[in-house]
């Protein structure tokens, strides 16, 4: 199908209010209009190929352009498209997804709620710790500690628990009930820590504020991504979260991963929390590589334990009134079932373990360029810091725009990967081989010494 693409310019920049959109230059220059995928690539409506290197937005997990996947989604909506799931009524992938999801998660998360979206799932779960806590007459109990950039989510709860600073300006948030401590951020801990010392600090500084917050009394639960995602690709030192997780257990609280990225292949199991990082969560929220991007879909695994607690009727005719219209919707659900069974058929989790080691490696070769002061991350999740001083680590003045110049400059080569602020983001389909990764890191090459030239020129950076 043939687009008048300055058509459909024009009307993008009238109609089509973007999320995270600076406003002032997208007047100016609009967007890029990608118009096709295929497997790791995407195309523009200018013709353009590029090399998706954040696997659209970490979610497209099997690749782009699934046929199977589209079949599938089709043929459940010739059979059912939808019905509602209120008043004791389901269907049948929702059904089978939700024991899937309790087959692949760990062992006692067998209990899972829909909903559309990551930020939705995170959003939903802190309404059902607070039920919980009300179930046991802990009414006081509502405080929700997360960490500062940490990520999960922009609706109105979720973004309150969302720790980057940048996110919120402008906007309010349920502080009464949520508090941030410190990220765990190994590159930039304080001076003179070994790993081990600034886990020791981490967690100490956790159980203080849980203390000071009112302890068990007060505190209901701690949330947090196995990897952070959008504020920074931060991986914490050894132990952190299986010791985090302890100190929850201490007070009565509970724990949540977002496992919103890192779940689905990322880190090359279906889900981290266990598998990579040895705990069991009392709750695992999932969206994103749940359907690999195909079709909008987050779920909210619970433990036993939890739904022992709020499956009872809080007085008598009750209802458990919570939820949405398309919860647990078939089409969404027969895509994510469909998903699985593509990751399990062709060992993608496998691919990950394989590949990711490497892509890490080879990642870390520029660390010889003049600004790149950290690469790290772990598997498909991987992130790059420039710096204007490798020894002070000072970062570059925030008008040199220096993410966004890198990924100008990828983009020219053929590479799409992510611009925050300082940083740039590789969040691939976890489909890429060894030689995708030579490409990929050859093009990172050329576009960070072509930046480095393009700060110089503009007084932005001295050699």
């Amino acid at each position: 199908m043939a687009h008048d693409i300055n058509k459909l310019w024009e009307q993008d920049k009238a109609h089509f209010i973007h999320p995270f959109t600076d406003f002032s230059v997208f007047e100016k220059e609009g967007c890029d209009i990608i118009t096709q995928s295929r497997g790791e690539y995407v195309f523009d409506g200018k013709g353009n190929k590029y090399l998706d290197g954040i696997a659209g937005l970490w979610c497209v997990n099997i690749g782009h352009g699934r046929q199977e996947m589209g079949q599938a989604m089709a043929e459940q909506a010739e059979r059912m498209a939808y019905y509602s799931p209120f008043n004791n009524l389901s269907n049948v992938p929702a059904i089978e997804l939700s024991a899937k999801l309790a087959e692949l998660a760990p062992s006692n998360l067998n209990h899972v709620f829909y909903s559309c979206g990551g930020s939705v799932a995170n959003d939903t779960t802190i309404r059902i710790v607070h039920y919980y806590f009300n179930q046991l007459g802990q009414k006081d109990k509502k405080i929700i500690i997360s960490r500062k950039n940490g990520y999960h989510g922009t609706t109105y709860v979720s973004s309150s628990l969302t720790g980057i600073e940048s996110n919120n300006w402008g906007f309010d948030t349920a502080d009464q009930f949520v508090h941030h401590v410190a990220e765990a951020n190994c590159y930039r801990r304080p001076d003179g820590m070994t790993q081990a010392q600034y886990c020791d600090y981490l967690v100490e500084d956790f159980e203080s504020s849980i203390r000071d917050l009112g302890g068990a009394d007060r505190v209901a639960a701690f949330i947090a991504e196995p990897i952070m995602g959008a504020g920074g690709v931060l991986v914490a030192p050894e132990g952190y979260h299986r010791r985090m997780y302890d100190v929850c257990k201490k007070y009565g609280m509970l724990y949540i991963a977002d496992e919103v990225v890192t779940a689905f292949g990322r880190l090359g199991h279906f889900f981290a929390s266990e598998a990579v990082f040895g705990i069991q969560p009392d709750v695992i929220n999932c969206a994103k590589g749940l359907t690999s991007g195909y079709i909008p879909l987050g779920a909210t695994l619970l433990s036993d334990e939890i739904y022992a607690v709020i499956s009872k009727p809080q007085r008598e005719g009750a209802v458990f009134s919570t939820g949405f219209t398309y919860s647990g919707h078939p089409v969404a659900c027969a895509a994510a079932l469909k998903n699985i069974e593509i990751m399990e058929r062709e060992n993608i989790c496998g691919n990950v373990r394989d590949v990711g080691p490497y892509l890490e490696q080879q990642l870390k070769t520029l660390l010889d360029l003049p600004i790149v002061g950290d690469v790290r991350g772990s598997h498909f999740m991987m992130c790059i810091e420039s710096v204007a001083d490798k020894a002070t680590k000072a970062l570059l003045p925030m008008e040199a725009n220096v993410g966004k110049r890198i990924a100008e400059q990828c983009q020219k080569r053929g590479l799409i990967v992510r611009p925050i602020a300082h940083l740039n983001v590789l969040s691939p389909p976890l489909i890429w081989s060894r030689e995708t990764v030579d490409l990929v890191v050859g093009i990172l090459r050329q576009s960070i010494l072509a930046t480095v030239e393009s700060l110089i020129e503009d007084g932005h950076y001295q050699a």
